[in-house]
């Protein structure tokens, strides 16, 4: 049996937990593919940073890499920025114009949002994939293009399709390789590498000592939950860096919600917590439902743990099983149950 190397996959990505050495073994056996791979995972998860090792990685290396931020741009300025215009094909076209995908032939094209992209452009991007053509905006003429295809996306697209934001046949297309970035409070181990790691970078910037990470504040940052993942965790380390006295990295440099403070808002109510989010849960199901109440809720929430606890397992069930504290055959039956085969492997 071939083993596949499990260190980080570039080297600015930090970790060595269990979750993010099954993300370097995997991107590095779908770089060596021309396989369209569609990433998951939070906001600051550290999808940018695999996108780009796919391409270095690949036997595309050479070529040119283009990332284009689906988010960013309105439907017409996507649909140039992504296939090209040409002189006169709307009243701010003053000349041909080179699209992204084109730019990228020979090498990579990362596609991130991908799920903010309409449907018409879905269209189009399903010819891409499926036929490797397309026509800039404007023309006729078709143009073949050879490009490996990473997608990224923060949202559930299988739930997009469902609410009909999605095209299915599209997410099929996608959906070829994926790989789960784990969130950062998935991987705690991760996270005195992680501030090490930052506490380096913005000393160095700011020509100041590298700060000693002290163990109240390293107990403050393994307790907290990370909505912002590795980009919150980044911001909160540069901080510390740049207000710190001392040589150390003391408790008052964080935040005080990080520190289990109740954080300071203006203009906003406050914040919930999970009985709040849990009485919502149950109230909006009695108002929709009047029989069955404990059984339709029971199940929306086993539904949505056993799917959430395998994506974080890259849908291995023996792993999945071991983290839900349940037997490996009663996991097989729920997720026949409730669907979740195509999660599942």
């Amino acid at each position: 049996m071939v083993t596949v190397d499990d260190s980080p996959v570039l080297q600015q990505m930090i970790g060595d937990s269990p979750a993010m050495r099954e993300v370097y073994q995997l991107t590095r056996q779908v770089a060596e593919s021309s396989a369209t791979v569609l990433l998951t995972g939070e906001t600051g998860t550290g999808k940018e940073l695999v996108a780009e090792a796919l391409h270095e990685l690949s036997p595309r290396a050479s070529g040119p890499y283009i990332r284009v931020n689906c988010g960013a741009l309105s439907e017409n300025l996507l649909e140039s920025e992504l296939f090209g215009h040409v002189k006169g094909a709307f009243t701010s076209a003053h000349e041909n114009r080179t699209g992204r995908f084109e730019a990228a032939h020979g090498g990579t094209i990362f596609l991130d949002e991908i799920n903010s992209v309409s449907f018409k452009l879905q269209v189009k991007l399903l010819r891409v994939l499926q036929q490797q053509e397309f026509e800039r905006v404007g023309d006729t003429r078709t143009i073949r293009v050879d490009c490996r295809v990473v997608a990224a996306t923060n949202r559930d697209l299988l739930t997009e399709v469902e609410e009909g934001r999605f095209r299915e046949d599209l997410y099929y297309r996608l959906n070829v390789v994926p790989i789960y970035l784990p969130a950062l409070r998935e991987r705690g181990d991760d996270i005195t590498a992680l501030v090490q790691h930052f506490l380096n970078i913005y000393a160095s910037r700011n020509r100041k000592p590298v700060l000693q990470l002290t163990p109240t504040v390293e107990g403050h940052l393994k307790g907290y939950q990370w909505p912002g993942n590795v980009r919150e965790l980044q911001n909160y380390v540069e901080r510390a860096v740049v207000l710190a006295r001392g040589e150390e990295f003391t408790e008052d440099l964080l935040p005080g919600h990080v520190r289990g403070m109740a954080p300071v808002r203006v203009g906003r109510k406050s914040g919930r917590d999970l009985e709040d989010l849990c009485g919502e849960l149950v109230s909006m199901s009695l108002s929709k439902t009047k029989e069955n109440v404990y059984q339709n809720v029971v199940s929306l929430v086993e539904k949505e743990l056993i799917s959430q606890v395998l994506k974080a397992s890259q849908g291995v069930q023996t792993r999945t099983a071991s983290k839900l504290g349940i037997n490996r055959n009663t996991l097989h039956k729920k997720i026949e149950e409730y669907g979740l085969e195509d999660e599942a492997r």
